[in-house]
């Protein structure tokens, strides 16, 4: 068996990478910004389908863009990789005082609260919507602004609903001004003023559920990964059930494909 290689040894190659390599010569903090949020993704799709080979070859791919960002930065003389191990380990100790010092245990968001000028300071403007918004709370529950327990988001979630089951209201035949048949908006501006609504009505809703994931230990955007798989399962089930029995899913009515959803989520 070969010995395993260390992390020096990673950074040894990645040094040698960019003194003789033409590309990862070339390459600047800048043009490797699309190829870091590139590899996080296929990670991320490596550990969702819990392959360990894949996880261990895309788990490399991060790391060579921790080292390559490391180098290029020791090369201008800013940084290196004993730096930046220094300040990982810096900040565990800072973040766990209970292990490492003589102080209490708290939360990473209790601590940090005290030190920050406003809830969004560091918080990347980029992040998907579902745990910015769990990222917030965190955050605001670090100053003490959260319920005690999971029935305040509960009750929180049938208000919203409630609002936006008002605004649905006004679309509606004799539901006031701005209604024009079913539940569609009107066109032109008050059409335009009913969306707006819904939208904001709709965005205070998913986040009052975010809410309530997060008092119940559940991250809102891993549930609603799980269910998305969920949902692209059981329909890939149905259009192949549809085709195997002469018809495509297309032609068929909604009775008929709820029939058929109805079979797979037995079948499951």
């Amino acid at each position: 068996m070969q010995p395993k290689a260390s992390l020096d040894d990673t950074l040894a190659l990645m040094r040698d990478l960019r003194a003789r390599c033409s590309w990862d010569a070339a390459q600047t903090h800048d043009s490797l910004r699309p190829y870091l949020i590139e590899e996080a993704h296929e990670l991320d799709d490596a550990l969702r389908e819990g392959d360990d080979r894949s996880i261990r070859e895309e788990l490399g791919d991060v790391l060579l863009q921790v080292l390559f960002h490391s180098v290029v930065a020791e090369e201008r003389g800013s940084f290196d990789m004993g730096d930046v191990a220094h300040g990982l380990i810096a900040k565990m100790h800072a973040r766990h005082p209970h292990l490492y010092g003589d102080g209490e245990k708290r939360s990473w968001e209790e601590m940090k609260a005290g030190t920050r000028k406003s809830i969004t300071d560091g918080l990347p403007s980029g992040l998907p919507a579902l745990h910015r918004a769990h990222r917030l709370q965190d955050r605001a529950a670090g100053v003490g602004f959260d319920w005690p327990d999971a029935e305040g988001p509960l009750e929180k979630v049938a208000e919203e609903l409630d609002e936006v089951k008002g605004v649905l209201g006004e679309a509606r035949p004799g539901g006031g001004a701005n209604s024009g048949g079913g539940d569609r908006p009107d066109s032109g501006a008050a059409g335009a003023h009913l969306h707006d609504e819904l939208e904001g009505e709709l965005g205070d809703l998913l986040f009052a559920v975010v809410n309530l994931c997060r008092k119940l230990d559940v991250h809102a955007g891993l549930a609603l990964d799980r269910a998305n798989a969920k949902f692209a399962r059981r329909f890939t089930r149905i259009e192949e059930l549809a085709r195997e029995r002469g018809s495509e899913p297309r032609e068929m009515t909604l009775d008929e494909l709820d029939a058929l959803w109805n079979e797979v989520k037995l079948g499951e």
